[in-house]
């Protein structure tokens, strides 16, 4: 960043606080934003610094207002510029879940996040972004632009691609059956934070749209970071079932959950290679196989995916995913648009 908006940004929390501060990164996501920890040594905060011709702040603090008033642990907000792009909020700690899963940890933690999203599943969704048909194809055509042409540089003939295409059309008709509630889209263990009162603390929310039921239980779940035995999610999804969505039959979840998280995991192998070919952040790359994996048990246990999940893991034989492509390409196909 530059020195400018790095003077900013402190310049901006300085005159909010009315104190002196130290600064120092907190974390990045996998947009143009940047978190920023400011101390005074006894206390701390921490600055959005979202740049405007990039991000659009708005959203943020809109939905960041609707948890908070369902009773969900959000960043509280002391500040914010819409102009410049930051906001100076709560600082809810360090302490995500993933590092501190673990077998004994996690049915306190699990039933803590899931526990909130029941509460956020009933938030107000007016105005929000529908996802739609139109929302849902636009993601899952990442995967072959992105995973299998940039970063495999795979090529589909005519037959492959109408193996894909079935696929994707399965994927969104599916999804579309779902009853929809608001929908945060980022809901793992990345995202969620251990805090003294109220846990988790939920971050990353601004994506937030009306969308599917089973979306971030599946989110949760089937968590792109870290894998849980089949049993254990299986026992997870009936008792949210149980508990939340009773009038729904064990089967019909059940498959709503597996499609709806393989919609989710088809994209993200195409967002985690545009995040590294497209703005030069490899670190996403680590987790592909550990997403692959998922794509691949989940296609090959309905009969109606068995050739999508052929046709994938022909295209990463003897592939190592986590190497980037030395000579990035795109490859034509006689076939893809």
């Amino acid at each position: 960043m530059s020195s400018h908006r790095a003077e900013a940004r402190l310049r901006f929390a300085t005159e909010h606080l009315r104190k002196p501060l130290r600064i120092e990164v907190a974390s990045a996501d996998a947009s143009f934003r940047s978190y920023w920890r400011v101390s005074d040594g006894a206390n701390s905060w921490i600055v959005m610094d979202a740049p405007p011709d990039q991000e659009n702040t708005a959203p943020w603090l809109d939905i960041g207002a609707r948890l908070r008033g369902a009773g969900l642990h959000t960043p509280e907000v002391l500040a914010s510029d819409l102009t410049q792009g930051f906001v100076l909020m709560e600082d809810l700690g360090t302490r995500t879940y993933l590092p501190e899963l673990n077998d004994a940890s996690a049915a306190a933690l699990y039933a803590d996040a899931l526990a909130a999203l029941a509460r956020m599943q009933a938030v107000d969704t007016a105005n929000l972004p529908v996802f739609d048909r139109a929302q849902i194809a636009m993601e899952l055509e990442l995967m072959p632009e992105w995973f299998l042409r940039r970063h495999l540089g795979f090529a589909s003939s005519c037959e492959q691609w109408d193996v894909i295409e079935a696929a994707f059309t399965l994927l969104i008709q599916a999804a579309l059956e779902q009853p929809s509630c608001f929908m945060h889209r980022d809901y793992h263990s990345r995202n969620l934070l251990i805090t003294a009162s109220n846990s988790p603390g939920i971050i990353d929310f601004q994506g937030a749209m009306l969308g599917p039921a089973t979306y971030d239980l599946a989110s949760l779940l089937r968590d792109c970071y870290i894998v849980w035995r089949a049993e254990r999610v299986a026992a997870c999804v009936e008792q949210y079932r149980s508990q939340f969505n009773a009038g729904i039959d064990a089967a019909t979840f059940r498959r709503w959950f597996d499609l709806i998280g393989l919609q989710r995991h088809v994209k993200v192998l195409g967002i985690f290679c545009r995040l590294w070919y497209r703005d030069g952040k490899a670190g996403y790359l680590a987790d592909l196989p550990r997403v692959l994996d998922y794509v691949l048990s989940v296609a090959r246990s309905y009969p109606e995916l068995t050739d999508f999940a052929a046709l994938l893991a022909t295209a990463t034989a003897a592939r190592d995913l986590r190497i980037p492509n030395p000579e990035p390409r795109m490859p034509a196909s006689t076939c893809a648009p």
